[in-house]
């Protein structure tokens, strides 16, 4: 079987991925599929950092701004949309780059996973939910542990629908997550990946380039657009976009608006830290750290040459 050469860039928030995919889609005559699983949403454009059409300068994006808030979008969901947009990119005789810091998004696309369709019991997850409430996101973590680590240590205890849902299908199919998972990637990849990481070599400098980003969001609508929301249900997958649950205590009276701005860029920085323990299990990225050199532009030309060179580009 012939694969697809595909080229992924990956990286924490506010690392720089948009720009870097910009111009490796204007070098490479490619075009971008975001794997950003808050993108997706319509609307949320400021929380998301979604990119506005003068940084996408002409280049087209898929998979990002489509979905209405309410609907709920699961990891096969956007495995097949992300496959069809690769397929109509070739085509289109242009190259496929896949873009974004949703990890779990990225890795079930290359890796060809087949999602076992276990039923869902909503009596079953409701009385999951009910545990973890009453035991606490910590104790239930250690108890997925015990149960499925390999699982358990990809999780975050803020990711609590997950951790639910590995005991959900335990219960239902008898099998661990991680079981199935290995089960389900019996297929080969359909794609031959390029992986570019972006990070930064100072720690600080990229939670400086987080604190920015925030501020940024401030002046550009944030706390108007968030407002918007306030009211969307803390079922939905939406609500719990980065910028939204942190500034609801604002809207709620329970704190100032500086406080709640502080407990934004604390849960960014965390949220990149996430992102990175995540990628780095990959062996098969090569990293890039901007600030190893004098401008992007030194940056990006570093990157673009490298990754014609290992795709025999042009």
């Amino acid at each position: 079987m012939c694969k697809i050469p595909l080229l992924v860039i990956v990286g924490p928030t506010a690392s720089g991925k948009t720009a870097l995919s910009v111009e490796c889609a204007l070098a490479l005559n490619g075009e971008i599929v975001s794997a950003d699983s808050m993108q997706i949403y319509k609307g949320m454009s400021v929380a998301t950092a979604k990119p506005t059409e003068e940084e996408m300068r002409g280049v087209k994006h898929y998979l990002t701004d489509f979905l209405d808030l309410e609907q709920k979008y699961s990891v096969a969901d956007f495995v097949c949309d992300a496959a069809k947009a690769i397929d109509e990119i070739c085509k289109k005789n242009k190259f496929p780059i896949l873009s974004g810091g949703t990890g779990l998004y990225i890795d079930s696309l290359v890796n060809n996973v087949k999602f076992t369709q276990a039923d869902t019991d909503f009596e079953l997850r409701q009385k999951l939910s009910e545990e973890f409430e009453t035991l606490g996101a910590d104790v239930m973590l250690e108890k997925l542990k015990m149960l499925d680590y390999d699982t358990a240590v990809k999780l975050h205890t803020s990711d609590k629908k997950r951790i639910i849902r590995a005991f959900e299908v335990f219960e239902l199919t008898g099998k661990t997550m991680s079981q199935l998972v290995k089960e389900s990637t019996a297929e080969p990849s359909l794609y031959e990946p390029c992986y570019i990481g972006i990070n930064f070599r100072s720690r600080d400098k990229l939670y400086e380039r987080i604190n920015k980003r925030v501020d940024l969001m401030l002046v550009n609508g944030l706390v108007d657009e968030a407002e918007r929301y306030y009211n969307l249900s803390e079922k939905t997958t939406a609500s719990q976009a980065i910028g939204y649950k942190e500034l609801k205590p604002y809207f709620d009276g329970e704190i100032s608006l500086e406080q709640a701005v502080e407990n934004l860029k604390k849960a960014t920085r965390h949220y990149a830290k996430r992102q990175l323990t995540w990628f780095r299990r990959n062996s098969g990225i090569n990293w890039f750290y901007p600030d190893d050199y004098k401008n992007f532009d030194d940056f990006t030309s570093e990157v673009t040459d490298f990754i014609k060179k290992v795709l025999n580009y042009g």
